[in-house]
């Protein structure tokens, strides 16, 4: 049972018996692990404040699969914390604040969905990493974080909705529909029924947070941050084919 070691952010947590507890991580490289924390639910815990969502952490695991076996049908079982070291507790210091907080909650769900267990996410993962970082510098507004990891993520994925082309028939914008199925921005010619017709703003807004245009993010209206949210939010879970549960949680200010 070889000892491994790893940077990894905490995903999701959950209670195991009495003392114990399951943590969900999503690893450098490693990919999404699952592992035992025993006793991390005692006060006498030297390591469970550690493992908690939101905190980056570099975690020793004891692997329960022999040295060079591939896990049986792409699951890893559960792996065993036995150390941990902090490198950003950044869900504890965004508890307090709870647009940022429910931010954390819908980033973690999102890169737990979009991540298989053992596969290496390593894009994935330094995404993940400097969303959290962004939004414990408070330099940007916790609703643009969450949506420029969201549609970053899309686009690791291979989900990228087009935003400057016809997704249908590649013809250069900019194009007033807005269809999810049809992948994104939509010509008059191959709008299909039913598709939203967003303002010229808010498709800008999605194109700088794509691109990392913050000056351009951070001046956009409240009006084209909700209609943005919600094509990234309904593109985001369209492609998953269930819904995020965290996300009717998200504050909006």
């Amino acid at each position: 049972m070889p000892l491994y070691r790893d940077d990894a952010v905490v995903l999701r947590v959950h209670k195991l018996g009495e003392a114990d507890r399951i943590v969900t991580l999503l690893t450098r490289r490693h990919g999404r692990v699952r592992a035992v924390g025993k006793g991390v639910r005692r006060t006498s815990s030297k390591f469970g404040a550690r493992l908690e969502p939101g905190s980056h952490i570099d975690v020793q695991l004891h692997s329960r699969l022999p040295e060079g076996q591939a896990p049986a049908g792409g699951r890893r079982g559960l792996d065993l914390v036995t150390q941990t070291e902090s490198l950003g507790a950044y869900g504890a210091q965004l508890a307090n604040d709870y647009p940022a907080w429910t931010a954390v909650s819908a980033i973690c769900e999102t890169a737990e969905r979009l991540t298989e267990e053992g596969e290496p996410a390593l894009r994935l993962y330094l995404l993940l990493v400097g969303a959290l970082k962004a939004l414990v510098a408070r330099e940007h507004d916790a609703g643009l974080v969450l949506d420029a990891f969201l549609i970053r993520a899309m686009a690791n994925a291979g989900w990228e909705p087009a935003l400057r082309e016809c997704a249908t028939c590649s013809a250069p914008g900019p194009h007033a529909a807005f269809n999810v199925p049809a992948g994104g921005a939509v010509c008059e010619r191959c709008r299909p029924p039913g598709s939203a017709r967003p303002a010229g703003e808010t498709v800008a807004l999605m194109t700088a947070l794509l691109g990392g245009e913050w000056p351009v993010a951070d001046a956009s209206a409240a009006g084209h941050r909700r209609e943005a949210s919600g094509l990234i939010a309904a593109h985001l879970q369209w492609h998953l084919e269930r819904g995020l549960r965290s996300l009717p949680l998200v504050d909006r200010v």
